[in-house]
């Protein structure tokens, strides 16, 4: 049996998108004013007398943003499918495969996405500084698994356990190896969660910085979130730019989770229910 909305429903909903959107838009305005428009009595109007494409326009001319861009899109397609092929070998077996010690496995996955990075960045940093891959794409990839792959890896075993265990005695009865039943019977089923994770992994990637801060230091391997971090200079901090430089990297994401929100809520949803 199907509910009423009240009569509240919808203006609830109106003033919750507006809650939620307004930091976007807010952005979007800031990027837009002019200099003068973004100090004083006039930074709190929640509108401009003369829109201005002038902040776009600085981001790609007084600073390195196209390659700051370039950066953050190579490591975060490297991470992406990198934790991808890794994490769906690993979610099959410990999904699928009877073996001592799974539950210890899960349980140190686990811990390891729960370490803070901030406790872990010394190590790194110096373990990159001495095999010489700081100020390197690869250099980034290798410690940005250190939270993306254990979200690959939990995301995906949800998944492969939904699977019907019938297609993998199906398999075995037809003299299907361990790798022909992962290749030809489960992976095509975990396609969408594979999907599905390789997006929240992609987020991930292209929203880390402290990594980032750290181990590319030089301007031409700089990321998208440490480079917009770095506008600031020692005197003035140029809102504008830095409002016009978020709004460029907010449409990319902004599109891709509009487009593939469905797969993104039954990735995120799987499981809850109990079948």
């Amino acid at each position: 049996m199907q509910k009423r909305t009240g009569i509240l429903f919808y203006p609830g909903m109106i003033l919750l998108l507006a809650v939620l959107l307004f930091p976007l838009l807010w952005q979007f305005v800031a990027s837009i004013k002019p200099p003068s428009e973004l100090f004083g009595d006039e930074a709190f109007r929640f509108y401009t007398s003369n829109p201005s494409l002038e902040n776009y326009e600085l981001v790609f001319t007084l600073r390195p943003f196209a390659t700051y861009m370039w950066n953050s899109t190579v490591v975060a397609v490297l991470t992406t499918v990198y934790c991808i092929v890794i994490a769906s070998f690993a979610a099959f077996a410990i999904a699928r495969l009877h073996f001592p010690g799974k539950s210890l496995v899960l349980g140190l996955v686990l811990a390891v996405s729960m370490f803070p990075q901030i406790a872990t960045i010394a190590p790194i940093f110096m373990f990159m500084d001495s095999v010489d891959l700081t100020n390197s794409w690869i250099g980034l990839v290798i410690p940005y698994t250190t939270f993306a792959l254990p979200l690959a890896i939990w995301n995906l075993t949800t998944f492969y356990r939904k699977i019907p265990a019938d297609l993998e005695e199906a398999a075995k009865i037809d003299g299907a190896t361990i790798m022909q039943t992962f290749w030809k019977v489960f992976f095509p089923l975990a396609v969408p969660g594979t999907f599905t994770t390789a997006i929240l992994v992609f987020i991930a990637a292209w929203n880390e910085f402290l990594f980032a801060l750290t181990i590319n230091t030089e301007e031409a391997w700089k990321t998208v979130p440490v480079g917009i971090a770095l506008f600031q200079g020692q005197f003035t901090v140029p809102w504008g730019e830095i409002a016009a430089a978020s709004v460029i990297v907010t449409i990319p994401l902004v599109i891709m989770v509009l487009i593939f929100q469905r797969r993104i809520i039954d990735g995120i949803t799987s499981g809850a229910v109990k079948e």
